[in-house]
C-alpha cells in the first residue's frame, strides 16, 4: 500500500501490514524521515486524514493517530483551513549523516537486503556505538524528532 505525500513531488508513504510496526507509526517515521532529509519542506501540504486512509486502504484513525504524534513531536502543524503541513522550524539532519544513510540505502538495495534487514543493521550499528555511561554529550547531535524544550 503506498501514498504520495508530497504533492505529486514522488514521495510515497509504503505500509507493510505484515509488519509488527503499527501502521500509525510507519506513516509517523516516513513522513519524519522526509522531513529529516529536506525532502518534504517547511509547509509541505500532507493529504488530508480522510483521503491518505483511503488511498492505503486503512481507518482515518489510523491517519489522524500518526498525525496527532507528528503534530506533538513539532514535525508538522494542523490549521482548519491549510490542513497539515509541515511545521515552520523543522530543519533537516546535517547533510552528511543524511548523504551516508542514502549511500548505505542504495548498498543494501544493491545487495538485496529487505527493509527490515536493512533497518536490523541500522538498529545493531546504533546499539554498539553509543558512548559509555558517563561520556561527555558531543556539541551537536542529529536528533529527530526534535526532543520538547529543544
Amino acid at each position: 500500500m503506498t501514498e504520495d505525500v508530497g504533492g505529486g513531488d514522488g514521495l510515497v508513504v509504503e505500509l507493510d501490514l505484515a509488519s509488527s510496526v503499527p501502521p500509525f507509526e510507519q506513516i509517523r517515521q516516513q513522513v519524519t524521515g522526509y522531513v529529516a532529509a529536506g525532502r518534504l519542506r517547511t509547509g509541505a501540504r500532507l493529504p488530508t486524514i480522510r483521503a491518505f486512509a483511503a488511498d492505503l486502504g486503512i481507518a482515518p484513525g489510523t491517519v489522524a493517530r500518526a498525525y496527532r504524534e507528528l503534530e506533538a513531536a513539532g514535525v508538522v502543524v494542523t490549521r482548519r483551513r491549510t490542513g497539515t503541513v509541515v511545521a515552520a522550524g523543522v530543519e533537516p539532519v546535517d547533510d552528511a549523516p543524511a548523504r551516508a544513510a542514502r549511500e548505505f540505502v542504495a548498498a543494501a538495495r544493491r545487495g538485496g537486503l529487505s527493509d527490515e534487514d536493512a533497518l536490523a543493521l541500522v538498529r545493531g550499528a546504533l546499539q554498539t556505538s553509543r558512548p559509555p555511561a558517563g561520556a561527555p554529550a558531543r556539541e551537536k547531535e542529529a536528533t529527530w524528532p526534535p526532543r520538547s524544550g529543544s
